[in-house]
């Protein structure tokens, strides 16, 4: 079956208007991450449909800016008087901030959100050794825990002994400018003052306790950003009551509208190769790949991106017992020749 032809049943069935937003997981620049170009690709779609009662937001993601979410639900939320969130698998860290802003999150055994405390990286943060024109993020979650260790697991409660601490973490670790922790604890707050104010958009409202336990467990009580929650877990831990279970009609076509992105895009593959990209026997080519899609049953608009491929050679420098050796090796060379959503 066509996409556009299951997300008319999943319509039908819900009595609402879908809208998918699907963004890629591989690795490599055929990756995608919740990025703030997709507020006036979204818009257009929102126009296309026009104001409805229900709209569903068909989301798969592994994350990305997490200013994305609010600015997202709160426009969706001016075309319908009801908001919900369809995960048919992955909807990690920003993707997860985008479900908690939603009336209704429909979930199958498959779905799973996860904890929406992100790692960090600015001008401040360390260089990587490996490629020094990156920065190396820095884990909230880690920084968060050295200080637990100390206050929970050591005893120490004193600004004294707290202050020896954080004294000793900055020694310890001189390649973090002070900034840079800075910047783990402006983060760290503008997560959960985000994450309140998309819990609190909800049409029925939420108890301010129900808030900040849902808050506090996905910024600090998991521990491991890899940690996913599936429908369940969010639902009666977490206590997230807009959690809903798909039926096995709705999961279906759920999984299948996935499985149709799924082959298109290779959603899942964990290898990007460039050799295997150009082919055994060219020298050069290029592609193009379709990363991200925003669609409804009125409108389709891809993020598209063209890949320039050329098997080059390249002199290396190797070390051996004589000294440096200038070698030729086979390289081949990737470029980015164009992008942008279509």
């Amino acid at each position: 079956m066509e996409r556009n032809q299951i997300i008319q049943k999943i319509e039908s069935q819900r009595g609402s208007r879908v809208v998918t937003y699907i963004t890629s997981d591989r690795p490599g620049p055929v990756n995608a991450r919740v990025a703030m170009d997709v507020i006036p690709v979204m818009s257009s779609q929102l126009r296309a449909i026009g104001k409805a009662e229900k709209i569903d937001l068909f989301l798969y993601s592994t994350g990305g800016d997490t200013l994305v979410p609010w600015r997202l639900v709160s426009m969706i939320r001016e075309y319908c008087d009801q908001f919900s969130v369809l995960v048919p698998y992955k909807a990690h860290s920003a993707a997860t901030m985008i479900a908690l802003g939603a009336d209704e999150v429909v979930m199958s055994d498959l779905s799973e959100l996860s904890p929406i405390d992100p790692s960090t990286a600015n001008v401040f943060n360390p260089q990587d050794p490996q490629n020094p024109q990156n920065r190396i993020p820095i884990s909230v979650e880690d920084v968060m825990a050295y200080f637990d260790l100390a206050k929970n697991k050591f005893g120490i409660k004193s600004d004294e002994e707290l202050t020896k601490i954080f004294n000793k973490f900055v020694e310890a670790n001189p390649q973090i400018h002070p900034l840079a922790l800075g910047n783990v604890n402006r983060t760290h707050n503008l997560i959960r003052m985000l994450a309140r104010r998309l819990l609190k958009s909800h049409k029925s409202a939420m108890r301010e306790e129900e808030i900040e336990k849902v808050v506090d467990y996905l910024t600090e009580k998991l521990y491991s950003h890899q940690y996913f929650i599936g429908w369940k877990e969010a639902k009666e831990d977490l206590g997230l009551n807009a959690v809903v279970r798909a039926n096995n009609d709705l999961a279906n076509l759920m999984t299948e509208l996935y499985e149709g992105y799924q082959k298109e895009m290779g959603l899942g593959i964990g290898v990007w190769n460039p050799e295997h990209e150009l082919g055994p026997n060219e020298s050069q080519t290029r592609k193009q790949y379709n990363i991200a899609y925003i669609e409804s049953a009125a409108l389709a608009n891809h993020f598209e991106i063209a890949i320039d491929f050329k098997r080059q050679q390249v002199m290396i420098t190797q070390q051996t017992p004589q000294g440096p050796v200038q070698t030729q090796q086979e390289q081949i060379a990737v470029r980015i020749a164009e992008q942008g959503w279509k």
